[in-house]
């Protein structure tokens, strides 16, 4: 079994539009394709890699909770990408126990086709060390994916 989900469709936005949109934190409420963003902490914009920014989260396991996100991939207006773990590490022992929530990426990928852009999502777990936490995936679908594919390139063009 893989351990990435890669998603492509091809949106009306251009990769501009995209990569606006997607470095930008505050917005990617516009993009959940899960219905689990709650939105941001701060107004942060995405520079380069290293960044990081904080997401309040929830879902019906969990209830709220926060995930911190490190910029792992940023190429301007083609590659955008970002590793999340939870928020402090230990946080939700509660509910989880000593899962250390983290390893996992989401990356974009941004490509000029016509006037619009094939977008490609990698969603990827194979970084993932805590084998309690590897149980949990893939917590998003395919069909998740293309749904914020779709999402971000309404969310861009508008």
């Amino acid at each position: 079994m893989s351990d990435q989900i890669t998603v492509t469709r091809t949106v009306s936005a251009t990769p501009q539009q995209l990569f606006a949109l997607l470095s930008t934190p505050t917005r990617h409420q516009e993009i959940d394709g899960a219905g689990m963003l709650r939105g941001v902490e701060g107004s942060t914009e995405i520079s380069g890699v290293g960044d990081e920014f904080v997401m309040n989260m929830h879902n019906g396991d969990l209830g709220d909770y926060q995930m911190k996100n490190t910029v792992t991939s940023f190429e301007k207006d083609r590659v955008i990408g970002w590793a999340p773990s939870m928020h402090p590490i230990d946080a939700k022992k509660d509910t989880i126990g000593d899962v250390r929530a983290e390893g996992h990426t989401y990356t974009w990928h941004l490509a000029p086709e016509g006037d619009g852009t094939t977008v490609t999502q990698v969603y990827d777990w194979s970084g993932v060390q805590d084998p309690d936490f590897r149980g949990f995936f893939p917590m998003l679908s395919e069909d998740q994916l293309a749904d914020s594919i779709e999402k971000a390139g309404r969310a861009a063009s508008s």
